[in-house]
């Protein structure tokens, strides 16, 4: 097991531990959230405990599926309890972050957004100064007219790129059947900003700019061991 398993394994264990019985979780999508699910697991069976996932992929709902968790009945759940999720990249001090490698930012920040209480389980690698370092922000866009989007998005200083599927030629696109675009800004003065003004173009459904969220980011080291930074919304 190398020290990214391990510090990503840590930084679950530890964000599984807001979760008790008769919670509504937001499950997020991932790799890590991957290992959380497994820990998750093992704690219901533990403790007896009743838990309801509302998944925020098809990817995170087929694993809950596999894994026996109660799926909630969307739209009759209005109530999240605690919101699991990973990040690409999360800013020091401002715990601004930026999402959607996995391509399923649009449902991640409804649910995460909606959440009583935010859990994000990242490596240290994922921690930054100044978001954008190396990392562009991915950008769910409709299919319709997508020069004239892409476009005003150049407009806005972005570079924007089709993220190319692995295992399938062309675009990825999204649950929701869209394009998902990664833009690189460079580094990023205004996250809040930018996020707004991206918001504010027609076409553009969603942004991985994750900001004034708050929770708590369980980050796990190369010892094992986890530090938690909290933010408020």
């Amino acid at each position: 097991m190398d020290w990214l398993e391990t510090a990503r394994r840590a930084a679950s264990l530890k964000a599984i531990g807001y979760i008790q019985h008769g919670h509504v979780i937001g499950l997020g999508s991932g790799s890590t959230v991957a290992l959380a699910v497994e820990e998750l697991v093992k704690k219901i069976k533990e403790k007896n405990m009743m838990i309801t996932v509302i998944p925020t992929s098809y990817q995170s709902e087929l694993l809950a599926i596999e894994k026996g968790l109660r799926l909630a009945e969307l739209n009759r759940n209005i109530k999240v309890d605690v919101a699991i999720d990973g990040a690409d990249q999360v800013q020091i001090g401002t715990l601004n972050m930026i999402k959607g490698g996995g391509g399923a930012l649009t449902r991640e920040k409804i649910v995460d957004s909606a959440a009583e209480k935010l859990v994000i389980m990242i490596d240290e690698r994922k921690l930054t100064d100044r978001l954008g370092r190396n990392q562009p922000v991915p950008l769910e866009i409709l299919l319709f007219w997508f020069n004239a989007t892409m476009e005003k998005i150049r407009k806005l200083g972005g570079k924007p790129a089709f993220r190319e599927g692995v295992g399938k030629l062309g675009p990825v696109v999204s649950d929701n059947g869209n394009f998902i675009v990664d833009v690189n800004f460079g580094e990023i003065q205004n996250p809040e900003v930018l996020n707004r003004d991206l918001k504010l173009i027609p076409g553009v459904v969603e942004t991985g700019l994750f900001t004034g969220l708050g929770g708590y980011i369980c980050v796990g080291k190369r010892d094992g061991t986890v530090e938690v930074l909290e933010g408020n919304k």
